[in-house]
C-alpha cells in the first residue's frame, strides 16, 4: 500500500490547475501536494487528442516516479482526451479528472441561460457533448470556445484592458438577454473570475468545478485508506516543464493570488 504521507500529484497543461490545487489544499489541508505544469507544451486545447494523451501519460509517469499516491488531472482537455487511457494504464491508482460544472449550474438555475466558457477542444469533445445533452432539457447551455484565453493566465495577465477587451468581444453578444450563470470550463479561468465579473455584471453566478474535484479526491483517498492523518498541515511543491525561475515564481504567485472584489 502507498504511504499515506506520499503526495497527491496534480497535473495541468500549464498553470490553470493551480486553481484546483488551491481548493484541494482548503479541503484537505493535511495532504502533501506535488504540482506539475506542462507549460512547455501549453496550450493543450490546440492539440489533437492523441497528442494530449501522450503528454498526459508522460506527465503521469514523471509524477508517479516521485512516489505520488493519487493523480488529479486538473485540466478539462487532458481529462477528455486521456482519462480512460490513464485509468487503463494505472488501474489501481486513484485518478480524479475534471469536467465543466454543467450539472451544478443546471441544478441551481433550472430553465436558465448558462454560458459555458472552455477551450475549443473541450467544446468539440464528444464527452462534453454527452454531458451537455444530459442537461439540455433543464437549462439553455451555451458553449463559447475561448481560444487564447488561457494564455493570459500563463503570462500572469489576470486583469486590465487587454484581457477585459478579449472577454468583452467574446461575451457581449450573449449579454443582450439576461444570463443566470457562467461556467468556467477550463481550470485557468478561475484566475480571471474578477475580470469576467466586470464584464457580465453582478447577477450571474460564476461556477467552476474545483470543490467537486476536491470532494471526489477525498472520497477516493478514504476508499483506499490513504488520507494523511496529520496532525501537521501538508506541504506544496511546484514543478514545471519550463524549468525557469520566473515560471516557478509565477506558480507561487498564482497559488497565493487574491483578486480584488469588483
Amino acid at each position: 500500500m502507498a504511504d499515506c504521507r506520499a503526495p497527491v500529484a496534480v497535473f495541468d497543461s500549464g498553470l490553470g490547475g493551480i486553481s484546483v490545487l488551491r481548493e484541494l489544499v482548503r479541503t484537505l489541508p493535511m495532504e502533501n501536494y506535488l504540482y506539475f505544469g506542462d507549460s512547455l507544451h501549453a496550450p493543450y486545447g490546440t492539440k489533437t487528442p492523441e497528442e494530449v494523451t501522450q503528454l498526459s501519460l508522460q506527465a503521469a509517469q514523471k509524477l508517479l516516479s516521485q512516489g505520488a499516491k493519487a493523480l488529479v488531472v486538473a485540466c478539462n482537455t487532458a481529462t477528455s482526451a486521456a482519462i480512460r487511457t490513464l485509468r487503463k494504464t494505472y488501474p489501481t491508482l486513484a485518478i480524479v479528472g475534471t469536467e465543466p460544472a454543467i450539472k451544478p449550474a443546471a441544478e441551481r438555475h433550472p430553465g436558465g441561460r448558462i454560458l459555458m466558457l472552455a477551450t475549443a477542444m473541450t467544446v468539440q469533445e464528444e464527452k462534453f457533448q454527452r454531458l451537455k445533452a444530459q442537461y439540455d432539457e433543464q437549462a439553455q447551455i451555451i458553449p463559447i470556445a475561448c481560444s487564447g484565453l488561457m494564455e493570459y493566465v500563463e503570462q500572469g495577465i489576470l486583469r486590465g484592458p487587454e484581457v477585459e477587451g478579449y472577454l468583452l468581444d467574446k461575451l457581449e453578444p450573449y449579454l443582450k438577454v439576461p444570463i443566470d450563470a457562467v461556467v468556467l470550463g477550463c481550470t485557468h479561468y478561475p484566475f480571471l473570475r474578477g475580470a469576467i465579473r466586470r464584464i457580465v455584471g453582478r447577477r450571474p453566478e460564476i461556477i467552476d468545478g474545483s470543490f467537486g474535484i476536491a470532494r471526489q479526491l477525498q472520497r477516493r483517498l478514504e476508499e483506499q485508506q490513504l488520507l494523511n492523518p496529520g496532525p501537521e498541515a501538508g506541504c506544496v511543491s511546484f514543478q514545471n516543464s519550463l524549468d525557469e525561475p520566473e515560471m516557478l515564481e509565477l506558480m507561487q504567485a498564482l497559488f497565493s493570488y487574491e483578486d480584488e472584489t469588483p
